[in-house]
């Protein structure tokens, strides 16, 4: 096989060491040599290991991406050689030949053989916004299990607050759970702590706070209330942090927020996973592959069978996923339309990723053309296609008993 890189190294990334394996030419002509060695993950030993690559004169270098472990590597590599970070799943050893020395020394052969398809990793400004983003996200997820809680204990005491009050933390239900773990029964003033539209509800209230409200449900509920506030103010700092560190992606920003459906959050947690940078990818359909919002592909015999989109990005996927319903859900969007005219044929899961693909296709051109979002309208495949959807619905008129006759309108003078 030819080769593409002369002098490369494939690096197997451990939590506490790095082995490493460096090709260089050999004394003969066309003859290759493979050095091993291994190295600790401290700084000190990693800046030896790039010494040591910076000595055998190596251009390329070729990891596993290993949860973080490999994060410390390719901050310290980055900027000395070029660095790729490959899909643990591409570089299968063969079975029953595994160990660490020759995961090395497979990446490195794959590597200089031009066989290895680097992963997309944002540079630096970029990846300490992504922690930010996600480390948010995760806090907000641990407050809806609190909430989740909550609504249970109210359960276990057999207060039905949850069946008249939609928002158990809203003015209302904070106050009547602040109330019942003061140790207030009395149902008529917890009624009266109604306020806004659930003051014409104070009825349905003095059935629903009758329960069994024992010092052990309210303990529960005084500790579950104090995490949520915790994890509130821990939510609000990380919001002011992002904010801050949105400084250089605020015109971006503000080019994803003219998209439906993504406000100012979205914003900042699709530029964490994209980047503002679409250079990375040629053409919008490789953006969407790498984002694995696009079909499969699976052919065997000359057949074509459906293939699944694959597991991709899981932080920018589950965003896409709530913008691209927020976006359905615009009525003069055009990701209405075609989302309604995809759930007649394909159902409604396969018609939200469609919408995704879209909105990803979209984002692509906007990022890479500095320009703001055009809607197309709700009706933008009705107007490019009116004489096959007249004919459709002529057709499914006669279908049902009707004889149509169509005039056409003339134009308003």
């Amino acid at each position: 096989m030819d080769m593409v890189y002369e002098r490369c190294a494939g690096l197997d990334v451990h939590k506490a060491s790095v082995l490493a394996c460096v090709r260089t030419p050999g004394a003969r002509r066309g003859e290759r040599r493979g050095e091993t060695q291994t190295f600790e993950t401290t700084t000190q030993a990693l800046r030896a290991l790039s010494a040591w690559l910076t000595g055998h004169q190596v251009t390329h270098v070729a990891m596993e991406s290993t949860g973080v472990y490999w994060r410390p590597v390719w901050t310290v590599l980055e900027g000395t050689v070029e660095l790729l970070l490959v899909n643990a799943r591409h570089v299968k050893m063969v079975p029953g030949r595994k160990t660490d020395v020759r995961d090395c020394e497979w990446l490195a052969q794959l590597l200089e053989c031009g066989l290895l398809r680097g992963s997309f990793v944002p540079p630096p400004a970029v990846r300490d916004l992504r922690d930010l983003t996600r480390t948010r996200k995760a806090l907000i997820r641990e407050r809806g299990h609190h909430v989740n809680r909550v609504a249970k204990t109210l359960e276990l005491a057999n207060i039905k607050l949850g069946c008249v009050v939609t928002d158990l933390l809203g003015k209302t239900g904070r106050a009547i759970l602040e109330a019942l773990i003061a140790g207030v029964t009395d149902p008529d003033a917890l009624a009266a702590l109604a306020q806004g539209s659930l003051k014409q509800k104070r009825a349905a209230l003095r059935e629903a706070v009758v329960g069994r409200m024992t010092p052990h449900y309210a303990f529960l509920l005084q500790q579950q209330l104090a995490l949520i506030d915790t994890l509130a103010a821990h939510i609000a700092a990380f919001d002011a942090r992002i904010e801050a560190s949105m400084g250089p992606f605020a015109a971006a920003a503000a080019l994803v927020q003219t998209m439906p459906g993504v406000a100012a959050r979205a914003a900042q947690a699709i530029l964490a996973e994209t980047g503002v940078d679409m250079s990375r990818f040629p053409t919008a359909g490789q953006f969407a592959s790498w984002a694995r919002l696009c079909p499969g592909t699976h052919e065997s015999a000359g057949k074509r069978r459906a293939a699944g989109t694959g597991r991709g990005p899981a932080w920018l996927r589950a965003t896409f996923q709530e913008v691209a319903w927020a976006a359905v859900r615009t009525k003069t969007s055009y990701y209405r339309g075609l989302f309604h005219r995809l759930k007649a044929r394909s159902g409604a899961n396969k018609a939200i990723v469609a919408v995704q693909h879209a909105m990803l296709v979209a984002l692509w051109h906007m990022l890479r053309r500095g320009l703001p979002h055009q809607d197309l309208g709700a009706d933008y495949v009705d107007r490019r296609h009116t004489a096959r959807t007249r004919r459709h619905h002529v057709r499914r008129l006669e279908q049902l008993g009707y004889k149509v006759l169509l005039v056409e309108e003339e134009p308003a003078a």
